[in-house]
């Protein structure tokens, strides 16, 4: 008996390499600046030759489609062709923190089951004992494979490795003249990983589809930032971070325009020096980074060239808006976005800012807020809830974390785990992440807006509110701050500038003067070793660090 053979309807063939820079080349801007970086710069014509012969060598190693290459490597051109690379051949890119300690980033290789891991000179100090640590733990493992076959290095002789490794220019030179044609991926194949910063709990992949790319560059940077190829884009917030993968790769090359890269830490000195020498129309940053640069020296004209500068990470204080605008001349979008959701979800738009807001959904996403309790949706204004967000961007889950998986993506929603509450006007505040509000006296305190009174305070740089027990066992409003250096300011003077501006129930009890507060990779308040600390009766020093109490 003859069986008619089911027909078989391929889903589109969408390659986010191609999308990024062959099709720039293909649509005429193969002589436009692509990057732009301490060596000089690229054209899109060099970059899509240097991310060819990286695919290709990539080829040459063994990588296939879907395996994963992990990224430990400061900002540069190599790193660019090394991730558009890597999705070139249908494989998975992996950038991860370079704030990672050895121990921490053999856990992710071991994690991830990278095939490749790519690293620069500054890092191959850390990469060695990791290596060697995921080459031992595999012994007795041996299910695990796939599994690490081969380091590459950028700027940095590849020796003393526990697996073969070869230089970056060798990675290329074997791919130079190789065929490796583009992966015919679906916009539904996994494209890139981020993990998460991990401040509460061991990190986690989010998994990002080729066609998730598209989509954040085709919402918030076409739609919200206004990219156009004429634009150049600097971002703080570095390649490894889902926000500065979108800022310095995404969003340029999607319009052709060009991206100016610095892999050195980030201090207002430096940063002012790269925008006078380059220019940047489009200037990324994060709210401890706007502070930093208020309290600097650096001169007012700095970023005269900037035509709109933007924030993620955590909630931009209103009055920090308002001193960039009147110092630097430009305005901040703040908005909020997560790993998960690979970039921005909601944005303050230009022109429309509503001050120590997050502003309205980007379009092509939405928004809901439920009762905590229930999951009942919230429709009314000004009340608290849990917000979560739907939009094509979402990851499609996590790498081997099922239940999280489960409790975080439902259907088509994500829980984000903020608390928020929205306004008359349609725009939504944030109140602190689920788990940071305060109950005092019975009734429940925005750490956020007690942080944002302390930091209308001329001598106050940075500040974080917690929830510490009294005597009695009940949680009151605590502030850690840290103060400009040379400021004569006391702890008692601030709580009465509270209590000044701040109803009585949400006033701090105590201000604590400390010299830093402990932040993630990405800069964001890791709240909870604030509270740990206060709570115990300790106090924050340089880095973040807990000492002994005074």
């Amino acid at each position: 008996m003859s069986v008619n053979p089911v027909p078989i309807t391929a889903p589109e063939v969408f390659n986010a390499a191609d999308y990024l820079v062959y099709r720039r080349v293909a649509e005429g801007d193969g002589n436009r600046v692509a990057l732009v970086h301490p060596g000089g710069q690229h054209s899109y014509a060099a970059v899509a030759e240097q991310v060819r012969a990286a695919a290709a060598g990539l080829a040459a190693l063994g990588v296939r489609p879907e395996e994963r290459v992990m990224f430990f490597a400061s900002d540069s051109a190599e790193l660019v062709a090394g991730l558009l690379g890597a999705m070139h051949l249908g494989a998975v890119a992996v950038p991860v923190s370079t704030m990672l300690t050895a121990e921490d980033l053999a856990g992710l290789l071991l994690d991830s089951r990278a095939r490749v891991l790519v690293t620069s000179a500054e890092f191959v100090d850390a990469v060695r004992p990791a290596v060697a640590t995921l080459v031992a733990a595999r012994a007795g493992l041996a299910a695990l494979a796939p599994d690490l076959a081969a380091v590459v290095t950028i700027g940095a002789t590849p020796d003393q490795f526990a697996v073969p490794a070869l230089a970056w220019s060798e990675l290329l030179i074997g791919g130079i003249g190789t065929a490796a044609p583009v992966y015919p991926s679906w916009a539904d194949s996994p494209a890139l990983w981020l993990y998460t910063s991990g401040t509460t709990g061991s990190p986690k992949a989010a998994m990002h589809r080729h066609g998730s790319i598209r989509y954040v560059c085709e919402t918030y940077g076409q739609q919200v930032l206004g990219i156009r190829p004429e634009d150049r884009c600097f971002s703080v917030a570095k390649l490894f971070f889902a926000y500065g993968i979108g800022n310095s790769l995404f969003f340029p090359f999607s319009v052709g325009a060009a991206a100016v890269l610095e892999p050195g830490r980030p201090t207002p000195e430096l940063v002012a020096e790269v925008v006078r020498r380059h220019r940047p129309t489009l200037f990324f940053g994060v709210p401890t980074f706007y502070s930093a640069l208020l309290a600097s020296s650096i001169p007012d004209e700095t970023f005269a060239g900037v035509r709109q500068g933007a924030s993620a990470g955590e909630p931009l204080p209103a009055t920090l808006f308002s001193r960039m605008r009147d110092r630097f001349g430009f305005e901040v979008l703040d908005g909020i976005g997560s790993t998960e959701a690979l970039h921005i979800f909601l944005s303050n738009v230009p022109g429309a800012v509503r001050p120590g807001s997050s502003g309205s959904p980007v379009p092509g996403y939405a928004v809901q807020l439920r009762d905590e309790l229930d999951g009942s949706v919230i429709s009314e204004t000004d009340r608290p809830g849990a917000l979560y967000v739907s939009g094509e961007s979402l990851a499609s889950g996590y790498w081997c974390r099922a239940e999280t998986t489960r409790r975080a993506f439902q259907g088509e929603w994500l829980r984000t785990g903020d608390t928020y509450q929205r306004n008359a006007d349609g725009s939504y505040s944030y109140l602190g992440r689920s788990d940071d509000m305060i109950k005092a006296g019975g009734i429940w305190v925005s750490p956020t807006e007690v942080e944002a009174r302390l930091l209308e305070h001329p001598d106050v740089v940075e500040v974080a509110v917690v929830g510490v027990p009294d005597q009695a066992g009940l949680d009151k409003p605590v502030a850690a701050v840290v103060v400009r250096s040379g400021a004569g300011v006391g702890e008692d003077e601030l709580v009465e500038f509270c209590r000044a501006g701040l109803a009585a129930f949400k006033r701090p009890r105590r201000v604590l003067l400390v010299e830093a507060l402990p932040k993630t990779a990405t800069g964001k308040l890791r709240r909870y070793l604030v509270r740990a600390s206060l709570t115990s009766g300790q106090v924050l020093a340089p880095e973040g660090r807990v000492v002994s109490g005074r």
